[in-house]
C-alpha cells in the first residue's frame, strides 16, 4: 500500500538519508499515516482509522442506507460515534458496537443510534439482527487470523444482499506484522472468499485511493448471492 504513491508522486529514492528526507517538501508514508492514525480524534474522542478509510466509511453508508450497522472493536468509540453520526445525518439506522470490555466515552451511552455490547463478538446474539432488512459488518477486533476468521464464519450470513462486510486492518501486513497476528487479516480474508463464494473483494473500494490504499486490505467484502 502507497508504494505506488511514494515512487511516482513523491519521487523517493530509498536510499535517502533521513536529512535528505527531511528537505524535502512533501513526504509520507505508510509508517507516517500508521503512526498518525493513532492520534485521529472525532468529537475530540479517539478514533483511531485510516482517514481514507473514514471517507469510504461515509459514502458506503449514504450508498447502502444500512438499518444496521454492527461493528467488533469498539475501543474508545471515537469511530463508533462517527458511525452514527451518519446514520443520524441521512436519518435511518443503528449502530451495535461489541467489545470484551467497556472503556467506551459515555457520550455513546447517550446516543440514540448506539447500542452497546461488552461480552465480546463470540457472545454476541445475532437473534440482536432480527427485523433488520440492510446489514453492514465491520471488524475491527483483535485483527488475529482465528478472530478473524470466526467473525467472518459467524456474522457473514447477517449481511444483506449488495452490502458489506468490511475487515479492518489488513494493512498489518505490510508494517511486518503477519506473523505476530498469525497471518492476521489477509490470512482469514483468502481464506474465507476461498470456499464463500457469496463475497468477492470490492475493488472499487480497495483501489478507491490507488492499489489497496487503504488500512483495510482487500478487506471491502461485498455480499453477491
Amino acid at each position: 500500500m502507497f508504494k505506488k504513491i511514494k515512487k511516482i508522486l513523491l519521487n523517493l529514492n530509498k536510499k535517502e538519508s533521513g536529512e535528505e528526507k527531511s528537505k524535502k517538501s512533501v513526504f509520507f508514508d505508510t509508517k507516517t499515516i500508521y503512526n498518525g492514525h493513532h492520534k485521529i480524534t472525532y468529537r475530540n474522542i479517539k478514533a483511531i482509522r485510516c482517514p481514507f478509510d473514514y471517507v469510504l466509511y461515509q459514502m458506503i453508508i449514504c450508498e447502502i442506507k444500512p438499518d444496521l450497522i454492527i461493528e467488533i472493536g469498539t475501543n474508545i468509540g471515537g469511530g463508533a460515534l462517527y458511525l452514527a453520526d451518519i446514520l443520524e445525518t441521512i436519518g435511518n439506522g443503528i449502530l451495535h458496537t461489541i467489545d470484551i470490555k467497556d472503556q467506551s466515552n459515555f457520550i455513546l451511552k447517550q446516543h440514540k443510534r448506539i447500542k452497546t455490547f461488552y461480552d465480546g463478538w463470540q457472545k454476541y446474539d445475532l437473534k440482536q439482527t432480527t427485523g433488520f432488512k440492510k446489514i453492514l459488518v465491520i471488524e475491527d477486533g483483535s485483527h488475529t487470523y482465528e478472530e478473524t476468521l470466526g467473525a467472518l464464519e459467524k456474522f457473514s450470513e447477517v449481511v444483506s444482499l449488495n452490502s458489506y462486510f468490511i475487515v479492518e486492518d489488513g494493512i498489518i501486513n505490510e508494517l511486518g506484522l503477519s506473523k505476530k497476528y498469525n497471518g492476521g487479516p489477509i490470512r482469514a480474508i483468502k481464506e474465507f472468499t476461498a470456499k464463500n463464494t457469496k463475497y468477492i473483494v470490492d475493488r472499487k473500494w480497495c483501489d478507491f485511493f490507488g492499489k489497496n490504499a487503504t488500512f483495510n486490505v482487500d478487506g471491502y467484502l461485498k455480499r453477491i448471492r
